[in-house]
């Protein structure tokens, strides 16, 4: 019932994992205008075919063809995404027409994705970015196959786990993060054991990966936490494996090292088994998880439990789960686009004034 990214934002996102120099949105002006903003602070050229009501009737092929010169002479991009919206699909418009016209060099991609696209999940728009992709050979179809596996497998987590549930979900900013972060520094002090498990959405990784970047020795130099993390840099598309690598070396200049790797950055649907496997062999006091925390099991343990969210229509789903309790980070995605560095989390910066505090 409350509102849910769309498929197109997702085939926008995809064309910018997949290093796409422009993105063209054939629709009016207005459509997804937060997200191709966005887009552009990480480095994508977003522009519009700015369909009017004359359009909606008369079509705009036209329109299309001559953005595509324009993009071209403009930008010399080498791999262009050509992304349908509600009102170019609606009324059929053929984006393989102007691409087969015009016979440039670049490789476009055409996506004809639009806010009801299939089921109306928002994941079914990066499906479709990838069955391009390998008709284009962009990619080749066993990595589409992996991709398009997690997609689904994210989708039904979100369905039977997430906000995506149907029933309407009132936002919640979570627990009190001064309380939380003092929870966690206590567990540390007095020798207990800790479990911190990241489990971050590609670029997201970048503020979650700060909730974990402090010196445990300034609490207690005797209790490590052990840390589990989704940073695999062996896979997932090349913009995404760029993002382990970056996280992971900010990490080790800080002196936190990650102890266990649970998968990649789009595979935050299935590392969490793993962290299950290893949270039943080792008996923790107290699991931090963060980044999309409603895809491990928490319901299946008794420790003390903690949650870090980007959603705050996530926080009553995941005390619902079980989790005791949940915190709510803003803005996740505007604050991590464009960036290569780790970056401040609330709750991060909450936690080292904590151990600050305690130091004094």
């Amino acid at each position: 019932m409350h509102p849910r990214p769309s498929p197109i934002a997702a085939s926008l996102y995809t064309l910018r994992d997949l290093n796409a120099d422009v993105i063209i949105m054939h629709g009016p002006h207005g459509c997804c205008f937060r997200t191709g903003r966005l887009l552009e602070t990480d480095g994508v050229r977003v522009v519009t075919t700015a369909m009017t009501e004359n359009d909606f009737i008369l079509g705009a092929s036209e329109k299309l063809e001559q953005t595509l010169k324009e993009v071209n002479e403009v930008f010399k991009p080498k791999l262009i995404g050509i992304v349908g919206t509600c009102a170019s699909m609606i009324i059929g418009e053929d984006l393989k027409e102007p691409i087969e016209k015009l016979n440039l060099d670049s490789i476009i991609l055409p996506v004809a994705s639009h806010g009801g696209f299939g089921e109306g999940d928002n994941t079914e728009g990066a499906i479709a970015v990838l069955k391009s992709a390998v008709e284009y050979d962009v990619i080749p179809q066993e990595e589409a196959n992996r991709q398009i596996k997690m997609l689904k497998l994210a989708t039904e987590i979100e369905k039977t786990r997430g906000m995506a549930k149907g029933n309407y979900i009132k936002p919640n900013f979570g627990d009190n993060k001064e309380k939380v972060a003092k929870i966690i520094v206590k567990y540390l002090a007095e020798n207990k054991k800790v479990c911190f498990i990241l489990n971050a959405k590609k670029e997201t990784s970048y503020l979650f990966a700060d909730i974990i970047n402090f010196n445990y020795e300034d609490i207690n130099p005797n209790n490590k936490p052990m840390i589990l993390a989704n940073l695999d840099e062996n896979i997932g598309l090349p913009r995404i494996r760029n993002h382990a690598i970056n996280v992971k070396n900010d990490l080790k200049e800080n002196n936190v090292n990650i102890d266990y790797i649970t998968g990649g950055l789009d595979e935050y649907p299935i590392a969490p088994k793993i962290a299950e496997k290893f949270l039943e062999a080792n008996d923790f006091d107290l699991v931090v998880v963060f980044g999309v925390p409603h895809a491990l099991h928490i319901e299946n343990f008794s420790c003390k439990s903690i949650a870090i969210t980007d959603g705050p229509r996530l926080v009553q789903p995941l005390k619902d789960l079980g989790y005791d309790y949940v915190i709510a980070e803003l803005d996740a995605h505007s604050k991590t686009l464009g960036t290569e560095k780790i970056v401040d989390s609330d709750f991060g910066m909450m936690i080292r004034s904590v151990i600050n505090w305690e130091n004094e």
